[in-house]
């Protein structure tokens, strides 16, 4: 029995199959056909949350009121980020057959999951903030793991006592922690409860987070031998981390995801340790008083002109550098790039070296019209990306070729990290040709690719708006080709496109005519090319959806 005794037997079949496979599992659920519905006692406690109205659903008996609420699908996103950002789970639910061959009801599946530290909606996530799911295994040493999904940032450390374990933690401050069943780190979970009163915690099976498989887990996904590459080989605890999270990923998401491309680990060698007392104290990213980040040296500081500038920036503060040769070629570009000429730089500086005070000017303008491409970048690998996106990342790219050109023209890390990278001017090319401008946001509605770049596309877009136009068309074209000045191309629901020609006119009917019905004053003919533009015609707007 469930909640508001609907048991499974009794429950409608959409319904039954819910809480068959993920009843005690998910907390909420959307249905991703025309409406988003939360079911059982999540609707009775949500609808206070979402603001909607309750509705309810009969059972298969009629005796039991299944309560739900629902909102239109296309509206579901920022109902979902209300859902995660009060640390729920949502299951989201799609049609998986086609509904015309479906045998009874259409088959859904989930297709995702979406969680407060698993999430790559914009209307959840903070563009100036990552968004970590954490991972934390306790064996010999504490292996800790963070990922962001939304950029595909991977991180992995380990550490000695539960203190230093716990700093970690509060520092990189991710959304959702996700342990093992076996209790072993309920302590560090109580602390970190205090430090983080928000976090969601997930509890995931044991055997997720035992070494050789979670080993396994992570050589599949970047398709290595070993983790040597990574430097996190002998790393065994922090490996079981890291292992879980991307098995629990892979789990949620069912998708590809081939944005997160490498494993990095925190190096404690690199870095000023500052403990939570510490970075709190000095308000790196937050106030003591209220916790805002307005008001902290983070707002101060934070003059970036794009999100994935104000996430590094963040990360910078938060772990501070503390070799000296490294922090000297970071001031020696940002020198660069504030002096006052270049002749004031360094004596004997060429005449025609560019002025670094209008390459700055000019890269702070290129990059004020740079939208957030890395979690561009998630969306699109995921499946998840709208037109909007696409749209997004095409203005980006199309600002690429000069900033590397400016970079070029810089001194120090800029200069060099210019030396290799790929401007992408065949994508950008490519989305130039292809997409819209005025594309809808939802791919469901068609309407993406550019007219001239397909030449099916085009023919299926010209049969959905100009259809008239082309009957007219292929019925003067069969009048002169026959002789028969008086034939028309005509419609029924139940025949269709046909051919129409008076009986005095039969002797003039080409042979590949096929008779489709006979007539007292006439007779209707099929062709193939007739019944190809029926097909096309009946099925134009699915075909062209299909291809696009």
């Amino acid at each position: 029995r469930y909640p508001y005794n609907v048991s499974v037997r009794d429950a409608v079949p959409g319904l039954r199959g819910y809480l068959q496979e993920h009843g005690s599992v998910f907390k909420s659920r959307l249905q991703g056909v025309d409406s988003a519905h939360l079911t059982l006692k999540e609707g009775q406690s949500r609808r206070d949350l979402l603001g909607i109205t309750l509705t309810s659903r009969n059972s298969r008996d009629d005796k039991n009121k299944v309560p739900l609420c629902g909102v239109p699908h296309h509206a579901a996103a920022s109902y979902l980020a209300k859902l995660v950002n009060a640390g729920y789970r949502v299951a989201v639910c799609e049609q998986v057959e086609d509904p015309k061959k479906a045998k009874g009801v259409v088959k859904r599946e989930v297709v995702r999951v979406v969680s407060p530290g698993v999430v790559t909606e914009d209307q959840v996530l903070d563009t100036r903030t990552n968004r970590y799911l954490a991972g934390i295994c306790k064996k010999e040493r504490w292996g800790l793991a963070f990922l962001d999904i939304s950029t595909g940032e991977f991180l992995l450390a380990e550490r000695q006592d539960e203190a230093a374990a716990l700093d970690e933690l509060a520092r990189m401050a991710p959304s959702e922690l996700l342990t093992a069943e076996d209790n072993a780190d309920n302590e560090i979970i109580e602390g970190l409860s205090a430090l983080l009163p928000d976090l969601c915690l997930t509890r995931r099976r044991d055997s997720l987070f035992v070494h050789d498989l979670a080993r396994e887990t992570l050589l599949d996904h970047f398709q290595v031998v070993n983790l040597a590459g990574f430097g996190c080989e002998g790393m065994r605890s922090a490996i079981c981390a890291a292992g879980a999270l991307l098995a629990y990923i892979q789990e949620t998401q069912k998708a590809n995801c081939a944005h997160i491309e490498r494993l990095r680990v925190i190096e404690l060698d690199d870095i000023l340790i500052l403990d939570d007392a510490t970075r709190r104290n000095l308000e790196l990213s937050q106030t003591i008083v209220g916790g805002r980040r307005d008001g902290s040296l983070l707002a101060t500081l934070d003059l970036t002109k794009t999100p994935m500038g104000a996430r590094l920036l963040k990360s910078n503060l938060l772990f501070p550098l503390q070799s000296q040769s490294t922090i000297n070629r970071r001031l020696k570009t940002v020198e660069f790039l504030f002096g006052a000429s270049p002749r004031n730089l360094e004596i004997g500086a060429a005449a025609n070296e560019p002025d670094p005070i209008l390459l700055r000017q000019e890269f702070r303008e290129l990059l004020a019209d740079v939208y957030d491409l890395e979690r561009l970048n998630s969306r699109i690998v995921l499946g998840s990306a709208n037109a909007r996106d696409l749209t997004a990342l095409k203005t980006s790219l199309a600002l690429m070729p000069r900033l590397r050109e400016l970079a070029l023209q810089s001194r120090g890390l800029l200069n060099e990290q210019a030396q290799d990278l790929d401007d992408l001017r065949d994508l950008h090319d490519l989305l130039e040709k292809t997409i819209r401008d005025d594309a809808p946001v939802s791919l469901r509605e068609g309407k993406l690719i550019k007219k001239g770049y397909d030449r099916e596309l085009d023919e299926l877009a010209s049969i959905m708006t100009d259809g008239k136009q082309h009957i007219l068309a292929l019925e003067e074209q069969e009048r002169q080709r026959t002789g028969i000045s008086k034939l028309k191309i005509g419609y029924n629901r139940v025949f269709g496109y046909f051919l129409e020609v008076s009986r005095a006119q039969q002797a003039n009917v080409p042979e590949n005519y096929i008779r489709k019905q006979t007539l007292v004053n006439a007779e209707r003919f099929i062709t193939p090319e007739l019944k190809e533009f029926e097909n096309k015609v009946m099925g134009a707007e699915e075909k062209r959806l299909e291809l696009e």
